[in-house]
């Protein structure tokens, strides 16, 4: 009799300590991450397309291209991870590789007024836009949440039904917000090798 009264009053003792709250701003939280992965991924989808455009005017530049193959390969992957630290510092390295991509049209007067490339850039700038404000959501969610399982009495809650504290969408470790800085004066002889990689210029995730 005792169990059966304990098993009727434990919801109303769970909600009333804020395990509908702390659902609520889990699922928030989910939901804002599977936009950044959404836009991550289709920013990663949007680079074959890019890379084969520049590669029809601009065959020599092996060293970027592969820097960029690297760059898409470690993003599609941290995306698999669902981890947001992984997918905000592999995104860092995705926006350096890029940058040094684009910096190549400089040097080649065609592909910069070629209507595919063009499209290709303002397909990219549309999805980092998006990527921006997937992570602003994405981390107010987060601030939420956290915030709330830390607070008594829902702490209790959420030590009774493990909620954990989740990660900020944001580059932890220190060296990946670093990315290459590009030297135009390099870029700006077709076929002249890319310019080594320089800890100067942080890029936001």
């Amino acid at each position: 009799m005792t169990r059966r009264w304990l098993a009727l009053l434990l919801p109303l003792a769970l909600t009333g300590c804020g395990y509908n709250k702390i659902q609520t701003l889990d699922e928030q939280a989910n939901a804002a991450q599977g936009q950044i992965e959404v836009q991550l991924q289709r920013r990663a989808d949007l680079i074959p397309s890019l890379v084969a455009t520049v590669k029809g005017f601009a065959k020599q530049e092996l060293a970027v291209f592969g820097e960029v193959a690297r760059a898409r390969g470690g993003l599609v992957g941290a995306v698999q991870s669902k981890d947001p630290e992984q997918m905000a510092a592999a995104n860092a390295q995705m926006t350096g590789a890029l940058g040094r991509l684009l910096a190549v049209s400089e040097a080649y007067p065609q592909l910069k007024s070629d209507q595919g490339f063009l499209k290709l850039q303002d397909e990219l700038a549309g999805t980092e836009n998006r990527i921006a404000v997937s992570r602003t959501d994405y981390n107010g969610a987060v601030q939420q949440y956290n915030t709330l399982i830390k607070t008594f009495p829902t702490v209790l809650t959420a030590k009774v039904t493990g909620a954990k504290e989740k990660k900020y969408y944001q580059v932890a470790n220190a060296a990946n917000r670093e990315a290459p800085k590009v030297d135009m004066g390099d870029v700006g002889t077709p076929g002249a090798p890319a310019a080594p990689p320089a800890s100067t210029a942080p890029v936001k995730p």
